[in-house]
C-alpha cells in the first residue's frame, strides 16, 4: 500500500471522500521519465536485461504444434536483424504505418518488436475479417506496408510499399541475415506507438491510438507485481496478437523473462497436451475456455498439475463459472482483470489468490491508477457499493481515436479521465465487480461485435423492414449476436435465409446465431431500441431459432 496516502483515502477501498476518487492501493508504478527518448521494445528489454536467467539458456517462445523453441538471445539477435532489414531494404522509418493481417504465429512477436524499435506504428487486425471491413481499416489507417501471410494476403489492397509474408523462407532470411546495420531510432514515449480496433456502439470501427508511453505503463505495472521465482513463468494464451491483450503480453513477456507457448490454432485437447508437455504454469484465455475446463470429462487423462494460475479475461465470469472451475480444480488460483484497448491492457488486475477470493471481481486497481464510480444521468461520483460507470485515470490511457474527434472527446476528457461506458462498482475492500455495458457491444468469444453494424446490414435486405440485435447469453461463447426482425408484409424470409444473407458479409465471428421475428422492434420516445425489453422476450422459451 502507498504509504503516501492522504489521511481522506480509505486504507480499505482507496476511496477519497473529499474527491469522491478510488485511488489504487498499491505501490505507484516505477516509470521512466517521462521525456527520456525510450520505445515499448527497448523498455522491455531493459527488463529482459536484468533477468536471472541467462539468455542463451532462457527460452523466449516454442510452437506448441512443432515444438520449434526461440531462445531469448535468438530473440534479440532476430529482432535487430529484422528491424535493421526493414529500416535499409525496405525503408520504414519513424512514423510509418504498418498493417499486419496474420494469425497467431511465432514470428508476430519479432515483428511487433523490429517495428517498434523503428518507431514505426503498429496496426494489427483480425485476419478473419472481409476484404471490405480491411478496406475500410486500411483507409482510417493509412499504412505505407503491410505484413501478411499467404493465407490472409489476397484480402489486401496494394501500398506504397510490397506486402511481406512472414510464413515465407524471405522472411525468415530477413530476420537471419545480418548484413545490414541498425541505426538507432530515437523514439520519443510520446510517439505513437500502435493504433488497435474497437467496434464502437455506432457501429463505426475506431482506431484506438495507443502511444510508447501507454504501453510502458502497463508493461511496468506488470514488472512491479512480479513475484520471485526459482524458474522462469511458462505462459500459455490463446488471445491473438492483434487483440489487446495479445499485444501487450507479448511485450510484458519479454520484459519478465517469460516463456510463451504459441498456438497457431486454438484446440482444447492439443492444448491440454501442450499444458501436460511443456509443464505450462500459467494459462490466459476468454471466460469460455474457463467454462469448458469446467465440465466433467474433458480433462481426464491430462497432467495439469503445472499450472499455478488461470487469469481470465475479455468479459468477466460469473459466481458459478468460477465455483466450476474451482471445485475442479482447487489448487489453481483463477483470477481475472478488467482493462479496455483504451487503456491498453488491465487496470483492474487480481493479485495472487488472496484477491481471487472475493468471486466475481475482476480485482484490485493498478498502481499510479484513479478511478471514479459515477451517475451516467447526473454526472455525480459515487462511494463504495454503489453502481454507476466507471472512469479511469491513469498512464496508459489513449491518446485517443484515430481521425475522430467527436468520439474522442465523448469518451476521453480534457482532465485525462476515460469514460469506460461500463456499469460497475468497487466494493468496500477496493474489488471491482463489473454489471453491465452502458455500451452495447456484444463479447463473443472474446471479440468485440457492434450490434448497430450487424442491423444496418440486416435492414439492406429488400424483406426486412427492421430489425434489432443484441447479446443472447452462451454458456460456451459468453454472448451470442441474436437478431430480432420485422419482416415486409407476405414476405416468406426464413431464419436460415436471415443467418446465411449476414454470414456472406462479415467475419465469422461476427455471424448471427439466433433469430426471433417480431411485428415492431420496442423504442423509446426519442427513437432508440429499448434493448432491455428485448432482452426479457429472449429469454422466453421457443421464442426464437438458432444455428
Amino acid at each position: 500500500m502507498d504509504k503516501n496516502l492522504s489521511p481522506h483515502i480509505d486504507p480499505k477501498s482507496g476511496f477519497n471522500s473529499i474527491t469522491k476518487t478510488f485511488h489504487s492501493l498499491r505501490p505507484p508504478i516505477d516509470l521512466p521519465q517521462e521525456h527520456t527518448p525510450l520505445s515499448a521494445a527497448e523498455y522491455a528489454f531493459s527488463l529482459l536485461a536484468k533477468s536471472p536467467w541467462p539468455h542463451h539458456e532462457s527460452l523466449a517462445l516454442i510452437n506448441s504444434l512443432t515444438a520449434q523453441s526461440i531462445s531469448y538471445s535468438e530473440f534479440t539477435r532476430r529482432t535487430k536483424c529484422l528491424a535493421a532489414y526493414l529500416q535499409k531494404v525496405s525503408r520504414l522509418s519513424k512514423n510509418d504505418t504498418a498493417f499486419i493481417l496474420s494469425p497467431i504465429s511465432i514470428q508476430v512477436p519479432i515483428l511487433y518488436f523490429s517495428l517498434l524499435s523503428l518507431g514505426v506504428v503498429i496496426s494489427p487486425a483480425n485476419p478473419l475479417s472481409t476484404q471490405s471491413e480491411i478496406s475500410r481499416l486500411v483507409q482510417l489507417s493509412k499504412p505505407v506496408i503491410a505484413f501478411a501471410t499467404s493465407s490472409t494476403v489476397h484480402k489486401l489492397p496494394k501500398l506504397k510499399h510490397q506486402t511481406i509474408l512472414i510464413d515465407s523462407s524471405e522472411f525468415e532470411s530477413m530476420m537471419m541475415s545480418a548484413k545490414h546495420e541498425f541505426d538507432h531510432v530515437k523514439v520519443r514515449q510520446s510517439d505513437l506507438a500502435t493504433i488497435m480496433y474497437s467496434s464502437g456502439t455506432t457501429g463505426n470501427v475506431k482506431g484506438v491510438m495507443l502511444t510508447h508511453r501507454n504501453l510502458i505503463a502497463q508493461v511496468a505495472s506488470s514488472y512491479a507485481s512480479r513475484q520471485e521465482r526459482q524458474s522462469p513463468l511458462v505462459t500459455l494464451y490463446t488471445m491473438p496478437y492483434f487483440h489487446m491483450i495479445g499485444f501487450i503480453f507479448s511485450l510484458r513477456s519479454v520484459a519478465l523473462s517469460e516463456t510463451v507457448m504459441v498456438m497457431e490454432s486454438f484446440d482444447l485437447k492439443k492444448m491440454l497436451k501442450a499444458v501436460e508437455e511443456f509443464r505450462v504454469t500459467r494459462l490466459v484465455f476468454p471466460r469460455p475456455v474457463v467454462v469448458a475446463l469446467s465440465k466433467g470429462g474433458l480433462t481426464d487423462g491430462y497432467d495439469l498439475s503445472s499450472v499455478e494460475t488461470v487469469v481470465s479475461g475479455a468479459a468477466p465470469l460469473g459466481k458459478d463459472a468460477i465455483a466450476a472451475f474451482t471445485a475442479r480444480f482447487p489448487k489453481i488460483v483463477l483470477g481475472q482483470g478488467y482493462g479496455l484497448t483504451e487503456t491498453a491492457g488491465g487496470i483492474f488486475l487480481t493479485k495472487g489468490p488472496e484477491e481471487a477470493k472475493p468471486w466475481g471481481s475482476t480485482g484490485r486497481l493498478s498502481g499510479s491508477f484513479e478511478a471514479k464510480i459515477v451517475d451516467p444521468e447526473m454526472g455525480e461520483a459515487f462511494p463504495p457499493c454503489k453502481e454507476g460507470e466507471l472512469w479511469v485515470k491513469g498512464p496508459s490511457v489513449m491518446k485517443g481515436y484515430l481521425g475522430d474527434e467527436e468520439s474522442t472527446s465523448a469518451t476521453l476528457l480534457s482532465n485525462g479521465w476515460l469514460k469506460t461506458g461500463d456499469i460497475c462498482y468497487i466494493n468496500e475492500d477496493g474489488f471491482l465487480f463489473v454489471v453491465d455495458r452502458l455500451k452495447e457491444l456484444i463479447k463473443y468469444r472474446g471479440y468485440q461485435v457492434a450490434p448497430a453494424e450487424l442491423e444496418q446490414l440486416l435492414i439492406s435486405h429488400p424483406d426486412i423492414i427492421d430489425a434489432a440485435v443484441i447479446g443472447y447469453p452462451d454458456k460456451e461463447s459468453g454472448e451470442v449476436p441474436m437478431a430480432f426482425v420485422v419482416r415486409q408484409p407476405q414476405s416468406t424470409l426464413s431464419e436460415a435465409e436471415i443467418m446465411d444473407f449476414v454470414a456472406k458479409q462479415v467475419a465469422p465471428y461476427k455471424k448471427i446465431r439466433r433469430v426471433a421475428f417480431f411485428n415492431s422492434i420496442p423504442k423509446s420516445a426519442a427513437g432508440k431500441i429499448l434493448r432491455r425489453e428485448l432482452r426479457k422476450v429472449s429469454a422466453k422459451p421457443g421464442t426464437f431459432s438458432k444455428l
